[in-house]
């Protein structure tokens, strides 16, 4: 067993060996680095494909069970917020307890919750298990980059890392697609009652391969305020982004700044309280590698530009130009293509020439295509916007797989749970931020030319509450043509809606694409994980 240098997080200045007690995998199936790989992918793919394709069988569930807007909403967000709450302290657990348990617990409960919304029959209990499919997924994420960090040497682990990102790239595009055939040939509870059987596969192949890897100074104790002050930050945080948007409370409302001071103030006391406590819950020396800050960084900045964008996309092919779920899906197939191709491209492309370039590269790229998505008209051509959204997978693969490398190589062996759920939550706060942020500057624009576009076009002039019920309905790119409307005058209004949503989604466009021009300069502050070598450097493949 060979003892490694690591970052020293106690503040000491001391050294502390932190590979793993057994970091020679056996060469049988427990412990193969590649097996393992597989095993952990088909546990990450049910957690990420949860995460876009409930978005299809929202309205039938709503359908079903007589849910309001409001509930139905709650089947989201209650799934992402107790995912981005709970992602650190779940990786804490897993440097503590061990990836190999924690992973298998999280697959457990995971395919159970989705076994119970399945039969559930009120949306109160979809909710709530939603909220439990989020707790036991945020153990099994940060998990499998505690195992492949562990499993794989460091020539391979970008490699690893590669493929485990296009399995979640392509699990969260590919979500539509599946969603749309489930619901529309079997029915809403296939959805998640396709988790089960994948689950059940998962905790196989984990039980016969996955080896447990536990660094030898690795946590004994529990920073229980610190979990307690990290979470209510959290938690204030996104919360206040989900309830932010005008259809809301609005950015302005004295609820909306009470939370998001709430959580400034909770992160205040966190930091400080973490300086205090003999085993935090993230030493705050971690952040002193400018590499791993600026990967935290640079994923914040990446979702804000990837989610908050591509969130207006499905709209715009549903809505404006008429598409089946199916057929929206299938149109973003280039974007998943190109994460599935790039992301082990990229892996390689990173073990070869550090990730300072192809970070850069990507993000670059995906300022390209977001830029190209805001020149998108009405009318556009499938084969044109197949050229942006096949530039935006380009683009997204290297940064996918590079931060990750660089948070969690950049961390002890001891923390790689930990750093693990940092990049997650970093993934889930961004993509929360940016939803919220571009739907605040969608909103913006439809609100100042909703009027004018309305006006120009000759139609009758609308009441304050009219024009407040268009612009809700035009922010998601649906034309406010009442019951009964002579034809004539819905087609002016279907142009009207439809020319004044592509202007909001080409200035929310813009905006994604100035957050990836900005991640460009962030991503030459990374550098090759320095502690990369601590784990697995003995395997053999």
């Amino acid at each position: 067993m060979t003892s490694q240098t690591t970052i020293d997080t106690t503040g000491s200045g001391g050294k502390a060996p932190a590979g793993p007690s057994d970091a020679t995998p056996g060469k049988g199936l427990r412990g193969h680095p590649w097996l393992t790989l597989i095993t952990v992918a088909v546990g990450v793919m049910m957690v990420a494909l949860d995460g876009t394709i409930v978005a299809i069988a929202n309205p039938a569930i709503q359908k079903d069970l007589g849910a309001t807007f409001a509930e139905v909403q709650w089947i989201t967000n209650g799934y992402f917020l107790a995912l981005a709450v709970s992602l650190i302290t779940a990786g804490k657990l897993g440097d503590r307890f061990g990836h190999r348990q924690t992973f298998l617990i999280g697959v457990v409960g995971f395919a159970a919750a989705s076994g119970a919304i399945g039969l559930s029959d009120s949306i109160a209990f979809v909710v709530v298990f939603r909220v439990l499919q989020g707790l036991f997924g945020a153990l099994l994420m940060p998990a499998a980059l505690g195992l492949l960090r562990a499993t794989f040497p460091a020539e391979k682990l970008n490699m690893a890392i590669g493929i485990w990102g296009m399995v979640i790239g392509a699990s969260t595009a590919g979500g539509p697609i599946l969603g749309g055939v489930l619901v529309e040939h079997v029915n809403w509870q296939s959805v998640f009652f396709i988790n089960v059987p994948v689950g059940v596969l998962a905790v196989v192949l984990g039980v016969l391969i996955l080896r447990d890897h536990r660094a030898e100074n690795a946590p004994r104790s529990f920073d229980l305020l610190g979990i307690a002050l990290l979470s209510t930050a959290v938690f204030c945080l996104v919360w206040a982004l989900i309830k932010a948007p005008p259809s809301e409370w609005g950015w302005g409302d004295v609820k909306t700044l009470s939370f998001l001071g709430a959580s400034v103030l909770c992160f205040a006391a966190f930091a400080f309280w973490e300086t205090k406590v003999r085993e935090p819950l993230i030493p705050l020396a971690l952040f002193r590698s400018v590499a791993l800050s600026a990967g935290v960084v640079l994923m914040v900045l990446m979702a804000i530009a990837f989610m908050g964008g591509l969130f207006f996309v499905t709209f715009y092919l549903q809505n404006v130009h008429g598409m089946s779920p199916i057929d929206a899906g299938l149109h973003l197939l280039p974007l998943t293509g190109m994460m599935i191709v790039g992301s082990p491209l990229a892996g390689a492309m990173i073990t070869k020439l550090g990730p300072r370039v192809p970070l850069a590269g990507g993000m670059a790229l995906t300022a390209i295509a977001m830029y190209g998505m805001s020149t998108l008209e009405t009318d556009t051509g499938s084969a044109i916007m197949s050229l942006w959204f096949a530039l935006l997978g380009l683009g997204l693969a290297p940064v996918m797989v590079g931060a990750t490398e660089v948070i969690v190589g950049n961390a002890p062996m001891e923390l790689s749970g930990v750093a693990g759920g940092l990049q997650q939550a970093a993934m889930q706060i961004g993509g929360s931020l940016g939803t919220a942020v571009l739907g605040a500057v969608m909103a913006s624009k439809v609100n100042s030319d909703l009027a004018g576009n309305w006006q120009k076009a000759g139609l009758p002039p609308l009441t304050p509450e009219q024009e407040h019920q268009a612009s809700e309905a035009v922010q998601v790119g649906v034309p406010p043509v009442a019951p009964g409307t002579p034809d004539a005058i819905a087609a002016k209004i279907t142009g009207v809606a439809h020319d004044t949503f592509i202007s909001g989604m080409s200035a929310a466009s813009l905006v994604a694409a100035g957050v990836a021009v900005v991640a460009v300069f962030v991503a030459f502050l990374t550098k090759r994980g320095a502690n990369a070598e601590a784990g697995a450097g003995a395997a053999h493949i």
